[in-house]
């Protein structure tokens, strides 16, 4: 039975910053668990396979299984449920507060943190196990049990007819289906395998869609690494990019964090025509994925073959022509002497930003996409080399285990998730009931903070001051984000005003001051923060934007949730700590402001980038807005803002919208009109916090019903059908926490703010 480990390590290749606190891996035990768990185990899996077309993601109950078992809460009061018109009352409110938080308690880890699942993508995992195929390892590194786990991933998120998308909710891709046979084939699996003939009808499907020449370029990388596609037929991704002067417009340096983070180690495969051994397997691969036979395929037509249903992104013809150009003068001239002597010290370069990353990470890399890569290009570089090894000790640390399977993880959001669960909590002023879920929340905040910079001359390998940044998962992680780092100094200002004795001592005022110069260091020009790093590519770059199935990946860019994030915190340190760098934040929360006016949408909305979409981003802005000072009645904006989400309530209370509304940049219901509880959260939290309940508080009312209703008999709340995170415009992302904290949060403010008699 597979158990979940919380903190801990494994053996000499992994290091830690903080004894590996926020860590989170799963471990099988042959003998683990009473046949009474692994029976309710079986359960859960086999419910989910049979409603796998219903609801997509998990609702992580193995975790939930594991943690309800070591944390018991007890008995819990009853549930209240309300009438259509019924007025809610302050013991209705109270009651599911305390059946909310109660639960979320029970599922919170010894070290504070809350695991969860992150993912959804359906390339996070293949290109996991590409790599290990290619480095020999997979199976010390996947044990039977992984493997079964991954299958029944796979299979339990293949589409009707018979694909695989780019993600869990999205229809079937070229890229999607493709991976994710070879990854079956990699394990195992044979060409007639599978339930009900999966594997036969997951190749009809590709073949039936013009084959393997229309994938990706993501897709025909790792197809060539491989061995199952040529070189000549990827557009070029030389490594001496980085030898430009560091002044280029160009140059790798001055690009998105994770865009040059998955080139990198790209660029130094490719300079290598790095191809693993030609088995049997992989001959057998190219005659079952082509539509004509593999020594017919004009690669030269290939380069720029790209299949309807994975181009979200079309080149514009500028990158065209580079690409031919590259590939028809550059490449012939760099690959011949002397000059392959440019292309060595090139390779070179990108080893050691690669190796620099590595030991800055712990070895987790920014993320599992150049994880994956980093762990392939270190092995080709040394295969007995220490940082082989301590690649393969990290990889635990992304796998996650559901009732769907073993998938693989974007890092975690270990911190993101205690930030916002931390202000949920304290919204509903329950602290003296639950100090202790406050408690080790607390020290799992102060324990995640980052403490340093990186070693040595950072700026010139390309990274930003970190030091007093939280990051998205675990301090070992080590990347500064804005809107983590916010969050988390949100939280240490607004645990540092509660007695000691209720939540812990508060964190150090120096600790405090370097999150704020973390923070001011990051906001752009134009006001706005953008995620990771300062902006400093020009906008017209992101037109040699080769990945087609994503968009804005190329620069760095601001977003009105990081700016939000960021307007508040330094808004509520202002407010607490005066003295420190004033004028400076003054400055910065006003252009803040400023940035979010001027993107608000003509209809009111803002446009989320980092969740779905429009609901996500007006809650952002007007958080910020109404941290500042503005209501309803003297804002325009909020006025707009509030008329929008108005419009957009459904007949039950609730809202519901669709990742489509990332993907085609406009607002899409949920099919059926379904409502989304978390959704509804973000609608309601952003109604109370701009004060239209002053106006006509009605929709609040039922919006707020809606919630105490959904509440389920343990004081959970249910895994809905839909996505509420997303990245990169076309790609959706499960938070499985988020069902509960935002719930908790919209009640807890409407509980204290609205019964207290706000208005």
């Amino acid at each position: 039975m597979w158990r979940l480990k919380i903190a801990e390590g494994g053996g000499k290749w992994l290091t830690t910053t903080n004894d590996h606190v926020g860590r989170q891996h799963w471990e099988f035990d042959l003998e683990g668990g009473t046949p009474e768990e692994r029976a309710q185990v079986e359960i859960m899996r086999e419910k989910f396979k049979i409603n796998r077309f219903r609801i997509k993601q998990s609702a992580d109950l193995l975790m939930r299984m594991q943690l309800r078992k070591e944390n018991p809460c007890g008995e819990i009061p009853t549930a209240i449920k309300l009438k259509e018109t019924e007025k809610i009352t302050e013991e209705a409110t109270a009651t599911t507060l305390k059946r909310a938080i109660g639960f979320y308690s029970s599922i919170q880890a010894h070290d504070g943190h809350w695991p969860a699942e992150s993912t959804g993508a359906l390339f996070f995992l293949p290109m996991m196990v590409m790599a290990l195929y290619l480095t020999g390892g997979i199976d010390d590194a996947l044990s039977p049990a992984h493997q079964v786990e991954i299958k029944r991933y796979i299979y339990n998120h293949q589409n009707e007819d018979g694909g695989w998308g780019f993600h869990i909710m999205g229809p079937s891709t070229t890229f999607g289906s493709l991976l994710n046979y070879i990854t079956l084939r990699l394990l195992g699996e044979g060409p007639e395998g599978g339930e009900d003939g999966a594997m036969a009808s997951g190749r009809k499907w590709l073949l039936d869609h013009g084959g393997a020449v229309g994938i990706a370029s993501w897709g025909k990388f790792w197809l060539s690494v491989l061995g199952i596609y040529e070189w000549d037929g990827c557009n070029p991704m030389p490594p001496e990019f980085w030898l430009l002067p560091k002044s280029s417009p160009v140059h790798p340096g001055k690009m998105l964090c994770y865009c040059r983070l998955v080139y990198m180690p790209m660029s130094y495969l490719y300079g290598k025509r790095f191809v693993g051994p030609i088995t049997g397997l992989i001959r057998s691969l190219r005659e079952e994925i082509y539509i004509e036979p593999y020594h017919k395929v004009n690669w030269n037509k290939a380069r720029n073959t790209c299949a309807k249903e994975d181009l979200y992104y079309p080149h514009p013809l500028v990158q065209d022509t580079l690409w031919g150009f590259l590939h028809y003068f550059a490449e012939p001239v760099l690959q011949r002497w002397p000059f392959s002597k440019l292309r060595e010290k090139a390779m070179g370069l990108a080893m050691k930003h690669i190796h620099y990353e590595d030991n800055n990470t712990r070895y987790l890399c920014i993320g599992n996409v150049e994880k994956a890569l980093c762990l392939l290009a270190c092995w080709v570089e040394d295969p007995g080399s220490e940082a082989c090894k301590r690649h393969l000790a990290r990889l635990p640390d992304y796998f996650w285990l559901a009732e769907d399977g073993l998938k693989i993880q974007t890092f975690g959001c270990q911190t993101w998730d205690a930030a916002f669960a931390i202000q949920a909590i304290l919204s509903a002023n329950l602290s003296q009931e639950f100090a202790q879920t406050l408690k080790k929340a607390h020290g799992f905040i102060k324990a995640s903070q980052v403490r340093d910079n990186p070693p040595g001359d950072y700026q010139a390998m390309y990274r930003h001051t970190s030091k007093g940044a939280w990051t998205f998962a675990i301090q070992d992680h080590g990347w500064q984000v804005s809107d983590c780092t916010s969050e988390g100094l949100k939280c240490a200002l607004l645990l540092s005003k509660m007695p000691e004795d209720v939540v812990g001592k508060g964190l150090e005022m120096e600790r405090i001051y370097d999150a704020v110069n973390v923070i001011l260091s990051l906001q752009s020009d134009n006001g706005g923060f953008p995620a990771w790093e300062p902006n400093q590519a020009p906008r017209w770059l992101e037109k040699f934007n080769p990945t087609e199935f994503f968009e804005d990946t190329l620069i760095e860019r601001e977003h009105v949730e990081c700016t939000s994030s960021a307007v508040q915190a330094l808004a509520m340190f202002k407010n607490m700590h005066k003295g420190y760098r004033s004028k400076e934040i003054e400055i910065s929360i006003a252009r803040g402001i400023q940035y979010i006016e001027d993107v608000q949408e003509r209809d009111g909305s803002w446009t989320g980038y980092w969740g779905i979409c429009f609901t996500y981003g007006t809650w952002f802005a007007v958080e910020a807005l109404a941290a500042c000072g503005k209501t309803y009645d003297n804002s325009p904006s909020l006025k707009k803002a509030c008329k929008f989400l108005l419009s957009k309530q459904l007949e039950d209370g609730g809202w519901g919208e669709s990742y489509l509304s990332n993907r085609d940049k406009e607002y899409t219901n949920l099919e059926g009109n379904r409502s989304n509880l978390v959704q509804t959260s973000w609608a309601l939290l952003s109604l109370m916090k701009a004060r239209q309940g002053g106006i006509d508080p009605e929709p609040i009312h039922r919006g707020i019903r809606l919630l105490i209703n959904s509440q389920m008999e343990d004081g959970d709340f249910p895994q809905q059908g839909d996505m509420t995170g997303a990245f990169m415009k076309n790609c959706t992302l499960n938070y499985s926490s988020y069902r509960n904290i935002f719930p908790i949060w919209a009640i807890g403010d409407y509980h204290r703010l609205f019964l207290g008699a706000w208005y």
